[in-house]
């Protein structure tokens, strides 16, 4: 079954092998939330349609939800303006959620997500991050930035899985020291071979 992304304009399709399921394949698909379910998590409730069919801790904070309400107030055009949630299309049970911190700057645009712990280690946030780096450069963006703290193996694993590179390190704005790391338009990566992470 295909992993798909779906923004106002374009569909994004994957398939990746899967080393649990027995029909050789685990799709997952990104949806946007809507401007509603946004205000929603923004104000720390669930969106009312999605609750049941999410895992814990698969929603966005409320914090992230509020970034991407100002981001489509400042007339930042999607998908900079989106938030994604991570789908499981066997079951259409919620997982994670991610989606862009910023709109592009110099070319380059900050991803961020986070998959819900019942839900980890079957490839869900590599295939989120590859699929919205392909939304990045399918929207004309030559970079994208993850930033991962150091102690977050599961994360880093990610990363690299999705074609990422380190680039640096930095200490961020919550005074954390995080890693860089960087996917750059035209880096090989294979699509067909997502580990689990």
């Amino acid at each position: 079954m295909p992993v798909v992304a779906r923004t106002r304009t374009r569909t994004y399709t994957y398939t990746r092998p899967s080393r649990t399921s027995g029909s050789g394949e685990m799709p997952f698909a990104l949806f946007p939330l809507s401007k509603l379910q946004l205000e929603q998590l923004a104000a720390s409730h669930e969106p009312q349609d999605l609750a049941v069919r999410a895992e814990h801790g698969a929603f966005p904070p409320p914090f992230v939800a509020a970034r991407t309400l100002k981001l489509a107030a400042e007339a930042e055009p999607g998908p900079w303006s989106t938030a994604f949630l991570i789908m499981r299309t066997e079951d259409l049970r919620v997982v994670g959620a991610c989606g862009f911190k910023t709109g592009p700057k110099n070319g380059r645009v900050e991803v961020g997500y986070g998959v819900a712990p019942a839900a980890r280690g079957n490839g869900a946030a590599t295939v989120a991050l590859t699929l919205l780096a392909e939304i990045a450069f399918e929207a004309g963006v030559s970079e994208v930035l993850a930033e991962v703290l150091p102690e977050n193996k599961a994360s880093i694993r990610v990363v690299q899985k999705a074609g990422f590179a380190r680039a640096g390190s930095r200490t961020d704005e919550d005074n954390e020291y995080v890693i860089q790391w960087l996917c750059r338009r035209g880096t090989p990566r294979r699509v067909d071979s997502f580990g689990v992470a």
